[in-house]
């Protein structure tokens, strides 16, 4: 699901375009019956579809680096909305034995878990290696997410069928997705310091956000842009899509290519074998 500006054309199939704002999309609607995780949500969209969502009633789950960070998102969204029903749990993403133990403590609650949305993401920052061994943004923006989404199916799969409200899990992704050609399955590559491009990596990440909301609808068969695919009626029953400004899009052709999709979900599993973190 990409966020970027998009030229919006009169008579969109939502309703709604750029400048709605996620409380508009979502006005009128109760979630109060959901629970939903939102991951980077200390800031920006990630913060803001949170406040959203809470709004309308949803149960969120703020997953944070540092506790101490997470309460203070808490309390500054309690100070907008004090009937807002929030938690803060810590969590790395960048770190796959954290996303590990986020999982396995949230799993073990008796919480259930309508809605994932996996928006964390860092952007063009310098060449770095996670704890893990791989390219940080990569790591952080895709294989972090990979993992989650991996190890907290079984407990959507068990919400769904115990409250007959079908889960979505939603990766938000960026036009910047249109810049890598996907030609990257290969560890060497993704870690070399010599070949390292900031906008390139970010790029290649984007991309893998996509290919993964794909093959993982494939293997299934299910800001305003994403508190709309969270919570709008007219948004159900749609899986493996991409949506800009609350309208399905087009992505690239690399997007949509379903042999890269199966390449990357495997080479993902694989990096998880690597660490042993395969779920």
């Amino acid at each position: 699901m990409g966020l970027w500006n998009w030229p919006w054309k009169a008579g969109s199939p939502s309703g709604f375009s750029s400048s709605s704002t996620a409380e508009e999309v979502t006005e009128g609607i109760d979630a109060s019956h959901l629970t939903a995780i939102v991951t980077g949500a200390t800031n920006g969209i990630g913060k803001e579809t949170a406040r959203v969502l809470a709004l309308r009633g949803a149960k969120v789950i703020i997953p944070s680096r540092t506790m101490e960070s997470g309460m203070k998102v808490k309390e500054s969204l309690l100070e907008q909305n004090p009937d807002a029903k929030l938690q803060v749990m810590e969590m790395d993403l960048s770190s796959l034995s954290s996303v590990d133990a986020f999982a396995r403590s949230f799993n073990s609650s008796n919480k259930h878990l309508n809605i994932l949305i996996n928006n964390a993401g860092i952007m063009a920052c310098p060449f770095q290696l996670s704890r893990d061994g791989i390219e940080l943004q990569f790591a952080t923006n895709h294989l972090g997410h990979f993992l989650l989404t991996n190890l907290l199916l079984k407990k959507m799969k068990a919400t769904a069928k115990e409250t007959g409200i079908q889960g979505k899990i939603i990766n938000v992704s960026s036009l910047a997705h249109r810049r890598s050609d996907g030609a990257w399955f290969d560890l060497d590559k993704i870690n070399d310091k010599s070949r390292y491009k900031p906008v390139a990596a970010y790029s290649r990440s984007k991309l893998a956000n996509i290919l993964h909301a794909n093959e993982l609808s494939r293997r299934l068969q299910g800001a305003a842009t994403t508190c709309y695919l969270a919570l709008h009626p007219n948004a159900t029953n749609i899986t493996g899509k991409y949506f800009v400004n609350c309208n399905e899009a087009t992505p690239s052709l690399k997007a949509r290519d379903k042999a890269l999709g199966k390449g990357l979900w495997e080479f993902s599993e694989e990096l998880l074998k690597r660490s042993s973190r395969q779920p």
